[in-house]
């Protein structure tokens, strides 16, 4: 009786703590999605001009070197520790590939509709986790992420030239992401956010320093600015991302990482002019809508499993 007061009195005040900072959880999760696709929009413009590779480098490099910053002063070269090294290089490769994709992916298609099928990605992670983790699917997983991925079609509009093409580097960025989530789920139980963080971007910097032997073009100095502030961008909102993560439920702020499309499409029309059309609200509609189902249902569940 005593033991189980004990611990009713250890859990209570961090559950209470946790509870007292949803809003401010809520407003970092909007704060990443806003700065999540300002540097996505900063790596959209200059490919135009720039090879693939180098932004990659330079994105990731500035990332690590920000990230790095806030990490290994606390915590030192400790970081690094683990004994999953084999799943952080599987991790890296999938994250390699998504990454390159996305930004492929860029080139060829407006803002908001490569972020409107990223949003398919829990469709794959789920995938992903059935083969990996053993999970199972059930029947009401796979009518939601069936009717997510026709959401996907209708946002790819197949038939419509250079935007299917651009559609496809995009779902397979969804699909590599949708591996990498796994994998980090598969990690998550003796890797620290900040080694799991730390080993991402030192990898992602590594391999990408290679791509730079396929091409490298001088950046003036705006441009380079706009490359370093892309990558201090991204590395920033994956920080807030997993400080909203960690001060409230998951179910709390998750779904507020869809506003991200709302960013995506004024971006989009304020640089580039880009009007959304019927395809891209439904279809995001479908995905989104799929995507907080399978998230409500995985939510619901847990107490279910926890009682058992």
């Amino acid at each position: 009786m005593s033991a189980g007061a004990d611990t009713q009195a250890r859990v209570s005040p961090a559950q209470i703590a946790r509870r007292e900072h949803i809003p401010l959880a809520i407003f970092f999760m909007i704060a990443s999605g806003a700065v999540f696709n300002c540097a996505n929009a900063g790596s959209k413009w200059l490919i135009a001009s720039y090879p693939i590779g180098e932004v990659l480098f330079v994105r990731t490099l500035a990332a690590l070197i920000t990230m790095a910053a806030f990490i290994l002063p606390a915590a030192g070269l400790a970081v690094y520790r683990t004994r999953k090294l084999r799943a952080h290089l599987m991790r890296a490769t999938s994250q390699v590939g998504s990454q390159t994709m996305l930004l492929i992916a860029f080139s060829m298609m407006p803002l908001a509709g490569v972020t409107a099928i990223m949003f398919s990605s829990p469709i794959f992670s789920t995938l992903a986790s059935a083969y990996f983790l053993k999970e199972k699917v059930g029947r009401v997983r796979w009518a939601v992420l069936l009717i997510g991925f026709l959401g996907v079609l209708v946002i790819a509009n197949p038939g419509a030239g250079t935007f299917s093409l651009g559609a496809l580097f995009a779902l397979g960025n969804a699909i590599l992401f949708g591996t990498v989530v796994a994998g980090v789920r598969g990690m998550a139980s003796t890797e620290s956010a900040e080694t799991l963080l730390m080993f991402q971007l030192t990898l992602l910097t590594c391999a990408y320093s290679f791509a730079l032997l396929l091409g490298f073009t001088m950046p003036s100095g705006f441009d380079a600015l706009v490359m370093i502030g892309s990558g201090i961008g991204n590395g920033f909102a994956q920080y807030l991302w997993t400080r909203a993560i960690h001060l409230a439920p998951t179910s709390a702020v998750v779904p507020f990482q869809y506003l991200q499309l709302i960013w995506a499409i004024l971006l989009g029309l304020a640089i580039w002019g880009d009007l959304p059309t019927f395809a891209l609200l439904a279809g995001s509609a479908i995905v989104i809508g799929s995507g907080l189902y399978l998230f409500w249902h995985e939510t619901r569940r847990v107490p279910v499993a926890e009682g058992d």
